[in-house]
C-alpha cells in the first residue's frame, strides 16, 4: 500500500463532491415552457381512470374565451385575482421579503454604473403565477361535450372584492351553468394563503378533474427541484420531476398533491375526505399536470404561497413534507429544525449558522481528532515509508507487506486522515441543500454587505476568507506527500473550491468558512498536544 493511497482518495472524495453540487447548482436543466397552447397542438390517448374511451384531460382540445378578472380577494400580505373560468389567474405576494430587489454582484455594479444594465427595482407586489401555464381551480370533464361548454361559459362571482384580515376568514361562491350540470365552487380565504374548496356538481354521474396548477415561476434561479410532490395514503413521499413525466399516473387516498419550485408551492390537501390524484403528462415536455379527480361533490383545502416550514406545519403538519431538500431530505430536515431552533433566540439567519457550525465541530471532534492524529503518525513514518518504497519499488507485494508491518507496529492507519472527511461531506451537502432550498433565508440580512443570505456575496469577501483559512488549514495539517506532482493538486484545492463558491449562497459560503476558522484553531491545539506527548515520551525514552 502506497503512501499516497490516502491522498488519491481525498482527491476523489472531494473533485466528486464538487461534481455533485456544482452540476445540481449550474447544470441542472431548468423549468421548460408547458403552456396550455402546446397542450392543445398534442393529443394523446387518456389514462383508463372510469374504463371509458376520452382523450387525455391534460391535452383535450379547449376553445378559450378572453380571460377576465370576476373577483379580487386582498389581505395585506396579499392578492388574489380569479378569472371567469373560475381559475385562480394570479396571486400577489406584498410581504417586503419578496418584493425586495435582488441582490447583485460587483461587477453588476460597474454595468449599473456605466449604463450597461439597470439596477434591480423593488417591485410593488410579486406575481407568483405563470398566466401562460395551467391555473391553480380549473376544472376538466371527461366528456369533451361539456368540457368545450364549460370553456365557453363564464362563471359568475358571489362578491368581487373581498378583503381578508385576522379577524375571521371570507367566503366566495363562484357558479358556472351549464346545459346538463351546475357547478357551485365555494371558496374560503385566509389570511395565511390558505383556503378551503367546497365543489358541488348538481349532476353527479359525470367525472372532473380540478387542477391545484402547474408550479409557482417566482423564483428565476430554478436549479432545485420542480415538479410536483404528493404524499400517499401510507405516508410514502412519490416526486415527479419536469421532464419526468411520461406517463399518466393515479393515487387514490393521497394525503397532499403540490406543484413546487425552489421556494414556492401551489398545492391541494385533504382534511377529513382524502383526495384522489392523477398526475398526467405534458406530451411535449413531459412536464407532470396535477389533477385530483371525483363524480361527486369534493371537501378539500389549498395552499399557494412560500415553502415556509413553520407556516406550512401551523396549516397542516402533514405539509411540513412538501419542504424537501432532494436525496438528503432524512439528514437535511432536521439539521435544518436545529437552525431554526438557533434562529428563535439569536434572530439573525447568520449568527444561527455559525452557531451551527460550532455544533457541528463539536460533535464531529472525536472523529476530527483521530483522523488527524492518525495523519500525524504517517507524517511521523514519513522518512521510513520512503525507505520501504525505495527499497522494494520492484517488488509489490514485500512494497505492501512491509508497509502494513509499518503501519500495524506504530498503530497507524493510512486511511485514518480520509474519515473525518468522509464523514464532513454528506453533512456539507445536507447544509448546502438546506440553505439553498430554505425560503426562510431569503432576504435574510447577516452584516452590512450581506442582505440576502441565500444568493451569492456580492462583493466575494466569504468565498476569499474561505479559501485563505481552507489554505491555511492545509498548511497546518500533517500530510505524507512524497510526491511533489501530488503536493501541488492538493495545494490547488483552496483555489478550485474559491472559485466555484464564489457564485453559491453566501449562507452555504459562510459556513465553509467559519468551519475551516475552527479547523484551524482545533489543528493548532492538537498539534501542541501532539508536540508535548512527543516531548514527554522522548524524555522518558532518555530516561531509561
Amino acid at each position: 500500500m502506497k503512501d499516497n493511497s490516502s491522498l488519491r482518495v481525498i482527491l476523489a472524495v472531494v473533485f466528486s463532491f464538487l461534481f455533485i453540487v456544482i452540476y445540481s447548482h449550474f447544470f441542472v436543466k431548468p423549468q421548460q415552457d408547458n403552456s396550455l397552447e402546446s397542450n392543445v397542438k398534442n393529443q394523446k390517448s387518456a389514462p383508463d381512470i372510469t374504463h371509458q374511451d376520452s382523450k387525455s384531460i391534460s391535452t383535450q382540445k379547449k376553445d378559450y374565451q378572453e380571460s377576465e378578472i370576476i373577483a379580487t380577494i386582498e389581505s395585506k400580505a396579499f392578492e388574489i385575482q380569479i378569472d371567469n373560468l373560475g381559475r385562480i389567474s394570479q396571486v400577489y405576494l406584498k410581504d417586503k421579503k419578496y418584493t425586495t430587489a435582488p441582490e447583485i454582484g460587483f461587477f453588476d455594479h460597474f454595468k449599473v454604473l456605466f449604463g450597461m444594465m439597470e439596477k434591480p427595482k423593488a417591485l410593488e407586489k410579486l406575481p407568483m403565477l405563470d398566466p401562460k401555464l395551467l391555473r391553480p381551480l380549473e376544472m376538466r370533464f371527461s366528456n369533451q361535450e361539456i368540457n368545450t361548454e364549460a370553456f365557453k361559459t363564464s362563471y359568475t362571482a358571489s362578491d368581487k372584492k373581498i378583503i381578508v384580515d385576522s379577524a375571521s376568514p371570507k367566503k366566495l361562491v363562484l357558479t358556472q351553468k351549464l346545459k346538463n350540470i351546475e357547478i357551485e365552487k365555494i371558496l374560503t380565504f385566509y389570511e395565511n394563503l390558505q383556503y378551503d374548496i367546497q365543489i358541488e356538481v348538481s349532476n353527479p354521474n359525470e367525472q372532473y378533474f380540478i387542477t391545484n396548477g402547474a408550479r409557482p415561476v417566482t423564483d428565476k434561479e430554478n436549479y432545485a427541484f420542480n415538479g410536483v410532490i404528493l404524499e400517499k395514503f401510507d405516508g410514502k413521499i412519490e416526486k415527479i420531476e419536469d421532464g419526468d413525466a411520461t406517463e399518466a399516473k393515479t393515487f387514490d387516498k393521497a394525503k397532499f398533491l403540490a406543484s413546487v419550485d425552489r421556494y414556492y408551492t401551489t398545492l391541494f390537501y385533504s382534511k377529513e375526505q382524502k383526495i384522489d390524484a392523477l398526475v398526467d403528462g405534458d406530451f411535449a415536455t413531459k412536464d407532470p399536470i396535477p389533477y385530483i379527480y371525483a363524480k361527486s361533490n369534493l371537501d378539500f383545502s389549498g395552499f399557494i404561497g412560500p415553502k415556509d416550514y413553520q407556516e406550512l406545519k401551523s396549516i397542516n403538519p402533514v405539509l411540513v413534507d412538501v419542504v424537501e431538500y432532494g436525496m438528503m431530505t432524512f439528514f437535511a430536515k432536521p439539521l435544518f429544525l436545529l437552525l431554526e431552533f438557533l434562529h428563535q433566540y439569536l434572530n439573525n439567519w447568520g449568527w444561527a449558522i455559525i452557531v451551527l457550525t460550532f455544533i457541528v465541530k463539536i460533535v464531529l471532534y472525536p472523529l476530527s481528532y483521530k483522523g488527524m492524529v492518525s495523519m500525524q503518525k504517517l507524517k511521523d513514518l514519513a522518512p521510513k515509508m520512503k525507505e520501504i518504497q525505495e527499497k522494494y519499488k520492484g517488488d509489490p507485494q514485500k512494497l505492501q507487506m512491509h508497509m502494513m508491518q509499518l503501519y500495524k507496529k506504530h498503530g497507524a492507519n493510512p486511511m485514518g486522515g480520509c474519515f473525518p472527511l468522509l464523514i464532513q461531506i454528506p453533512i456539507f451537502y445536507a447544509i448546502y441543500r438546506v440553505l439553498y432550498n430554505s425560503v426562510e433565508l431569503k432576504s435574510a440580512e447577516f452584516i452590512f454587505w450581506i442582505h440576502d443570505l441565500s444568493v451569492m456575496d456580492p462583493f466575494f469577501v466569504l468565498p476569499i476568507l474561505m479559501g485563505v483559512s481552507m489554505y491555511i488549514q492545509q498548511v497546518l495539517t500533517p500530510n505524507t506527500f512524497t510526491d511533489p506532482i501530488q503536493a501541488k493538486v492538493f495545494r490547488t484545492l483552496p483555489v478550485i473550491f474559491t472559485v466555484f463558491l464564489i457564485f453559491f449562497p453566501a449562507g452555504l459560503v459562510l459556513y465553509w468558512t467559519i468551519n475551516n476558522i475552527l479547523s484551524i484553531f482545533q489543528q493548532l491545539s492538537i498539534n501542541r498536544m501532539l508536540e508535548r506527548k512527543k516531548q514527554k515520551e522522548i524524555q522518558e525514552h532518555k530516561k531509561i
